[in-house]
C-alpha cells in the first residue's frame, strides 16, 4: 500500500465555532455570510489566475467529525444509507467538498467566499475553479435524495 499525504495549504475562517451550528443540507442564512480562506506561504502563488472564476470547489478536511459510520439513517429519511449515497461527514476519509461562491481576494492570500458549512478553523486541503461545463450535468439525477431535494438555489 502507497503511504498518503495531506497537508493543509490553508485554513477557513467561517463564523460557525461548533459542528452543530454549521448549516445543513445547503441551508444557509439568507443572506449567506462571507467567509474567508487563508492561504498559506508556500501556495500562495497557486492562487494566480484565479480572478474571473465565480465559483470554486474547497476541499477541506472534518477534523472534529465523529467517527466513519459506513451506513446510517439521515435525520431526515427513515431507510438506512450508505455514506457513499449521502453526503454526510462521518466518512473514512473526513474530507468535506463546498462549492462557494468566489466574491474576491480581500488580501494577496485571502479569498471572500459565501456557501460554506464547516466549522471555523477547518484545514483547507484544495482549491479548484468550478467549472459549469464539466463540473454540472443538466441530465444528473439524485437518487434517493430527489424527494428530499429541498436546497436553497445560491451556492
Amino acid at each position: 500500500m502507497t503511504n498518503l499525504t495531506v497537508r493543509p495549504i490553508g485554513s477557513i475562517h467561517t463564523p460557525w465555532q461548533s459542528i452543530a451550528d454549521c448549516p445543513r443540507n445547503g441551508r444557509q442564512p439568507n443572506p449567506a455570510p462571507v467567509c474567508r480562506v487563508h492561504v498559506f506561504a508556500g501556495f500562495t502563488e497557486g492562487l494566480q489566475s484565479l480572478d474571473g472564476f465565480s465559483h470554486l470547489i474547497l476541499l477541506y478536511w472534518l477534523d472534529q467529525s465523529k467517527p466513519a459510520e459506513l451506513v446510517f439513517t439521515p435525520p431526515f429519511d427513515p431507510q438506512p444509507r450508505g455514506v457513499f449515497a449521502t453526503r454526510g461527514p462521518r466518512r473514512p476519509n473526513p474530507i468535506g467538498m463546498s462549492v462557494v461562491a468566489f466574491d474576491g481576494f480581500e488580501r494577496a492570500d485571502t479569498l471572500l467566499v459565501r456557501y460554506l458549512d464547516c466549522v471555523d478553523g477547518t484545514k483547507l486541503i484544495d482549491i479548484k475553479p468550478y467549472l459549469p461545463t464539466t463540473d454540472s450535468e443538466p441530465e444528473a439525477t439524485m437518487g434517493w435524495l430527489a424527494p428530499h431535494a429541498t436546497r436553497q438555489a445560491g451556492g
